[in-house]
């Protein structure tokens, strides 16, 4: 009998923290930074936003991230996409990574939003033909129409969500970030990405979602992480980390 052997993890976060350093109070003047500088005094306190943070993710799973506002889930997914390092530890991926980390995020508000679904694409590593391969169904997808020949910055919300995720899920991606996208936007079009996650999640790609929505992510989202002041409090089922969170906070 041949014994299977699994896959390794598309995202492995292993012992990660991450500290920033914030400015302790405020300075106004040039004069009165000089003088600052000048008594040796930095201004500045350490934020531990991330306290030893360690999961694996398996391909094709789909992870949820939850917990109060300054919990530290964005600044999880920034690690992840590698938008900065972390301060200790070590993360891990397979493949391209993709992610809509904020509204707008990685835009020209300037160009258009045909202009920006070439920049964008391009900057993850595909190809000018690949892009065009791809632009009529990431154009479709998106529902904008002529509002693609418009800059972005003309865009409101839902809209940049329409094409940043539009763009974000025709790029083949191994693993998929997202943080709080799909409770941007009209119903339509959050069934409609729902219903494209589960294709891309079949197809094998991971999925890392940061949301508020309970009922939504635990639609979405096999398993679930609660973060609390930077430090891992459950991780599990989705319904079951989402009854936990939920009591814990009412």
């Amino acid at each position: 009998m041949t014994e299977q052997v699994s896959a390794p993890p598309a995202v492995v976060v292993e012992g990660v923290c991450k500290e920033f350093m914030l400015p302790h109070e405020r300075i106004v003047t040039v004069k009165g930074a000089l003088l600052k500088a000048l008594r040796g005094r930095t201004g500045k306190e350490r934020f531990v936003a991330l306290r030893d943070v360690s999961f694996s993710v398996q391909p094709g799973d789909t992870l949820g991230i939850i917990g109060t506002n300054g919990s530290g889930k964005s600044t999880l997914l920034s690690l992840i996409a590698r938008i900065y390092p972390p301060s200790r530890g070590r993360i891990r991926t397979r493949g391209r990574v993709c992610g809509l980390l904020g509204l707008g995020a990685g835009f020209n508000p300037e160009l258009s939003g045909r202009d920006n679904v070439f920049l964008n694409a391009a900057l993850y590593g595909l190809t000018r033909p690949q892009i065009r391969e791809r632009y009529q169904a990431i154009a479709d997808f998106s529902e904008l129409g002529d509002f693609l020949l418009a800059p972005v910055r003309t865009y409101s919300s839902g809209m940049y969500t329409r094409l940043g995720f539009a763009v974000a899920v025709h790029l083949s991606p191994e693993v998929l970030l997202l943080d709080e996208v799909l409770s941007v936007g009209d119903y339509h079009f959050g069934l409609k990405c729902a219903a494209r996650l589960d294709q891309i999640r079949a197809a094998g790609t991971t999925v890392v979602l940061v949301s508020h929505q309970m009922a939504q992510l635990e639609r979405i989202c096999q398993r679930a992480i609660w973060l609390h002041q930077g430090q891992v409090m459950m991780d599990g089922p989705s319904p079951q980390v989402v009854e936990e969170y939920l009591r814990k906070c009412s």
